[in-house]
């Protein structure tokens, strides 16, 4: 004991004494000045002053500079210097080691009471810290190495499932992370969030690891344990790797296990890749990259999907439809790119809540807005400028997007040699408004509104113009972990407008609108992690003005003509069944039963029974009171899908739709013009019916990096409708004497290969496609080709496309598109004859003639900012050239009689290579 004592004190003064000196070393201080220098330049000098090591990612700071002037300062005061306002974080532990992460914080300590055991009953919180948080916070580093402990603790775990609900955000904007797939590996158990991004995963209780993946976002996961419900909110970060994806991505391995085909989701953050004419990052060009997908020519963005016409495809944007989504005489699409957020394309199984049209539906979706902070971006091309702004109205619960886009192209039709283009003008713009509020955990508003106007004059004295209108507001409520809907009210208007008054005799204004309002409810009910019903029903008021001709001015002799107004109602109630009845096979069935009524007031033309529909048989005029039901027409139309995994890599699926338009668009023009004719189905015009059969084969290489797709469809339509030679769609008020009633088959096979990760990305896809027409009524002497089946106008066998990206460095990626095609069909004049003393010209049988095939290559260099630290915004260039070879495709062919003679021509859009430069910003 003696000895005990004093020992005692001498081993804790020494101890003592260490500590003290431990704590009182003096920290070295750094003093220094950069002027442009290389980061690892930086890392040099302060390793070498004070004795720590840096530890990061080499190829992120490649291109990095930095100015720095320091004096006498602390390593944290340098490093807090050096790294404030950017998105690098650092951390130091107690071993002199500095680790420099991108987005996430490494956190040096466990988590205060990880170990300890008298937290029964608690649920642990979440907490995050962002490059912009004002205080240092746990990241998601910790939230994944963590273990969550989920609902009641008791001592004991009893055997059973147990439900975990949550919601899925944006770590930077807060916005909801839509389709994410919240799922445990043993056994495979998953779900996707909703609208709201929230989920509710039912597993076994005891200890997990919950993964979470999603498209564009980088993986994650949590660590949990499970005793009884609970909550656990997770949040992710943007997928921010070395080298960019391309646009177009799936959920990895959603190509293979997914019954869904003929879908592909499209991302906007990469869409700049893709080189396009004018440098104007395009949506619609993008998607007409894809198989099965095609346009009449470049200066149309009209999407014929599957054999389909333009009027066959639902384009909505946040619920509302948009008739006429291009601007420019169709050189640009009609949605900024800046404000979107996803867009999800349907050409093969058409999901039962969507319906109203047969050949695809382009579901596109605005950003909420960031919840968090405010963000300024745009970008300055030769031709257009657009600018967004977003932030925070409520901070975490309610956001605005307000976004814009217009052209300044005059400058470029008046330095055109041509006197008769010189003299034109063009013009456009758009505006884009999001509301967000998030009222509770299951409520949540949106509001959306667009508007954009076209002008264009055309080396004459007709100004044309057409303009967009449409709103939608939406009310996302969760009801329980099982029950979410979804109440959406929405209106668009479309209008077109000539005005002619070169020559006061003849001075006119020409105008048309179609306004649509429709309301809908759509539900989903899990019955079941792998069983899952949707449910709803719509309904549409269609009010339609086609066509009003009047004088413009008291010279005129134009004589005032106007078309009777048209309305009509169409409503639908679904009920789809989703079904995962093993891990090999999933099953989809959905019922869809839809209903229109075409109402007064109207006059209907009556035509002698049992003579065709032609103004030489009209009889007379039947009157229809307001609101009064003229005619009405409906029926079920059924969907259907399976899959059946034969590897986990490797899958088959097949697919039957029918489906329904009551609207149809009347046109005897090659590309998609403003004053196309919208019609709704009367007595006499009858709503076109589709029916698709699809099978496809789906492989997946690499680990899910490259996704291979066979798919071959065969559809078949009935009364689609084309018009009589010789007859006037213009101011016609028998219409349905100017068109004929047809019958079309189209089928095709579809192969696409993609490469989703890498320095080299891309996809590349090819298509076999035939669209043939055969009138109704054969023996009609209007039937084209004596009643043989003959092209469409959009026919065009082969198509493939090649689209590539290379990334050399962060800031620099080269992008190359080669596209080529079959020439589209004409009906060219192969004869002329006399009749009562005057020339008449003869033409082929339809469409029995092509023009020249098409093909072109396009390439682009996008260059990004430099990386340094301290930048008020962050930059990027693009410049690219359309059309490089400078070939001049084709777009139409057309004939002229000058001098008694029959002369053809060829008209290209672009005949030279069109170099363009943009510069893009974000604050």
């Amino acid at each position: 004991m003696k000895i005990f004592l004093p020992l005692t004190l001498i081993i804790c003064c020494i101890f003592t004494t260490h500590f003290s000196y431990g704590q009182n070393v003096p920290e070295k201080k750094i003093t220094m000045k950069l002027d442009s220098a290389r980061f690892d330049q930086f890392v040099k000098q302060v390793e070498g002053q004070t004795g720590y090591y840096f530890y990061y990612d080499a190829t992120r700071f490649d291109s990095l500079t930095l100015d720095l002037n320091v004096n006498n300062l602390s390593l944290r005061e340098v490093l807090d210097q050096v790294f404030k306002g950017s998105e690098f974080e650092y951390a130091i532990d107690g071993e002199k080691r500095i680790f420099i992460t991108h987005g996430q914080k490494i956190i040096t300590q466990l988590t205060p009471g990880l170990f300890n055991p008298d937290r029964a009953g608690e649920t642990d919180s979440i907490a995050y810290a962002g490059p912009e948080s004002d205080i240092k916070e746990k990241l998601l580093s910790t939230a994944e190495s963590k273990v969550h402990e989920i609902g009641i603790r008791k001592h004991r775990i009893t055997p059973g499932n147990s439900t975990i609900t949550g919601y899925v955000r944006n770590a930077v904007t807060g916005e909801p992370v839509i389709g994410a797939a919240v799922f445990i590996n043993s056994p495979s158990i998953g779900i996707t969030t909703d609208a709201l991004g929230r989920y509710a995963l039912t597993i076994p209780r005891g200890k997990q690891v919950v993964r979470i993946k999603s498209t564009g976002m980088r993986e994650t996961q949590r660590q949990i344990v499970l005793y009884s419900d609970g909550k656990l909110d997770i949040e992710m970060r943007e997928s921010v790797i070395a080298l960019k994806e391309v646009s177009v991505k799936a959920g990895m391995d959603k190509n293979v296990v997914g019954t869904q085909m003929g879908t592909v989701k499209l991302t906007i953050k990469n869409l700049k890749q893709v080189p396009t004419v004018f440098g104007e990052t395009d949506l619609l060009r993008t998607i007409l990259t894809l198989p099965g997908i095609k346009s009449v020519g470049e200066n149309s963005t009209g999407l014929n999907v599957r054999g389909g016409s333009v009027d066959q495809n639902l384009i909505q944007y946040d619920d509302a439809v948009i008739y006429n989504p291009s601007h420019l005489f169709g050189f640009f699409s009609a949605f900024n790119p800046d404000v979107l957020k996803d867009v999800e394309l349907y050409k093969s199984t058409i999901p039962s809540k969507f319906g109203g049209r047969l050949a695809s539906v382009l579901d596109i979706n605005s950003r909420d807005g960031n919840k968090k902070k405010f963000v300024a971006s745009g970008g300055i091309g030769l031709v257009t400028g657009r600018a967004t702004v977003e932030g925070p109205l409520v901070k975490d619960k309610a956001s605005f997007l307000l976004g814009g886009r217009s052209t300044y192209s005059n400058w470029v039709i008046r330095a055109l040699d041509n006197e008769n283009y010189n003299k034109s003008s063009a013009s456009f713009y758009d505006l884009n408004l999001h509301l967000n509020y998030e009222i509770n955990e299951k409520n949540s508003l949106s509001l959306t509104g667009y508007t954009s106007r076209d002008k264009f004059k055309l080396y004459g004295d007709t100004l044309y113009s057409y303009q967009n209108q449409l709103g939608s507001i939406k009310w996302k409520h969760t009801f329980n972990s099982r029950l979410y809907g979804v109440l959406t009210a929405a209106h668009s208007k479309y209008n077109y407008s000539m005005e002619a008054e070169g020559l006061p005799l003849n001075s006119f204004d020409l105008k048309f609108d179609i306004n649509q309002s429709n309301f809908k409810a759509d539900f989903s009910y899990v019955l079941h992690p792998k069983h899952t019903l949707e449910f709803g029903l719509s309904t549409i008021y269609y009010k339609l003005h086609p066509g009003s001709f009047k004088p413009r001015g008291s010279e005129s002799l134009i004589v005032a003509d106007e078309l009777q107004a048209e309305q009509a109602t169409e409503s639908a109630l679904y009920l789809e069944d989703k079904w995962e009845v093993s891990p090999r096979l999933s099953i989809s069935g959905g019922l869809r039963w839809s209903f229109f009524q075409y109402l007064g007031p109207k006059s209907v033309n009556t035509y002698l029974p049992g003579f065709p529909i032609d103004y030489i048989y009209q009889e007379g005029v039947q009157e229809y009171k307001s609101g009064k039901k003229i005619k009405s027409y409906g029926g079920p139309e059924y969907r259907a899908s399976v899959r059946y995994s034969i590897l986990d890599n490797l899958s088959l699926k097949a697919s039957y739709n029918t489906l329904r338009q009551y609207i149809h668009l009347l046109t005897n023009t090659m590309t998609v013009s403003p004053t196309d004719i919208w019609k709704l189905s009367d007595p006499y015009i009858k709503p076109q019916i589709g029916d698709q059969i699809s099978v496809g084969l789906y492989r997946n290489f690499r680990g899910n990096k490259i996704e291979v797709s066979l798919e071959g469809y065969y559809k078949n339509i009935r009364n689609f409708l084309d018009y009589k030679g010789g007859d006037s769609l213009f101011m016609n008020h028998n219409i349905e004497a100017a068109v004929i009633n047809t019958k079309a088959k189209a089928y095709g096979v579809e192969f696409m290969i993609k490469k989703m990760t890498g320095k080299l990305n891309g996809w590349l896809g090819y298509t076999y496609a035939r669209t043939l027409l055969r009138a109704v009524d054969r023996e009609s002497p209007d039937a084209p080709n004596g009643g043989n089946f003959y092209p469409s106008n959009y026919d065009k066998p082969h198509d493939f496309t090649l689209i590539s990206n290379y990334r050399f460095s962060h800031r620099f990626s080269l992008s190359f598109n080669f596209t080529y095609s079959t020439g589209r069909p004409y009906t060219p004049p192969i004869g002329k004859y006399i009749i009562d003393g005057s020339q008449r010209v003869y033409y082929a049988d339809r469409n029995q003639f092509r023009i020249p095939d098409y093909y072109r290559m396009d390439l682009a260099m996008n260059i990004e900012g430099n990386h340094r630290i301290k930048k008020l915004a962050h930059s990027s260039w693009t410049l690219a050239v359309y059309n490089l070879l400078g070939r001049k495709n084709p777009t139409s062919v057309y004939f002229q009689t000058v001098g008694g003679r029959v002369n053809g021509y060829q008209l290209s859009i672009f005949g030279q290579p069109i170099p363009t430069i943009t510069y893009n910003f974000r604050f």
